[in-house]
């Protein structure tokens, strides 16, 4: 992995997960990389995020209803890779399959065990992503399960600037 998972594993350890999500970007096709939380409410609360083109963060993704992510195939699998949800029958009947067409995510585990979050790359655009990038997003998981007690995360809504 070309020394990418040292530069984000040191990101991590530093306390920057918008770095660490930067480098995790460049290397793939999707547009969006991103840090999702699960709140005890059983929503979805964005962390982190990282748009290839700079844009400002879309209000509609701060938080997510558990039901109405794609999150929940991720805690249901273990894992969830589509690369065109539009074909993908495990989204049949969800409001989002065809609209967010690009979604894999791996998630992350908690010091009691649990899962409490995501870390994905997504776009509108069906794109597959390269099996090293997935095993990346894993390995990422890992390491960002370990260090995010100290992390800054980012504070919406300004956390665009933090780009």
């Amino acid at each position: 992995m070309d020394g990418t998972f040292d530069a984000i594993k040191a990101a991590l350890e530093a306390g920057d997960l918008i770095a660490a999500l930067k480098l995790l970007n460049e290397r793939v096709v999707q547009r969006y990389s991103a840090v999702y939380r699960v709140t005890p409410d059983r929503r979805l609360e964005n962390i982190a995020f990282v748009d290839k083109l700079d844009m400002p963060f879309p209000e509609h993704l701060l938080a997510v209803p558990y039901g109405m992510s794609f999150c929940q195939f991720t805690f249901a699998y273990g894992e969830f890779r589509t690369s065109d949800s539009s074909t993908d029958p495990r989204l049949d009947g969800h409001p989002y399959r065809g609209l967010l067409n690009s979604y894999h995510a791996v998630p992350f585990v908690g010091d009691e065990g649990e899962a409490t979050g995501t870390i994905c790359h997504f776009d509108l655009d069906a794109a597959p992503l390269a099996d090293e990038d997935f095993e990346l997003l894993q390995l990422t998981a890992r390491t960002l399960a370990a260090c995010l007690p100290s992390l800054q995360v980012a504070k919406r809504p300004d956390a665009a600037t933090e780009r």
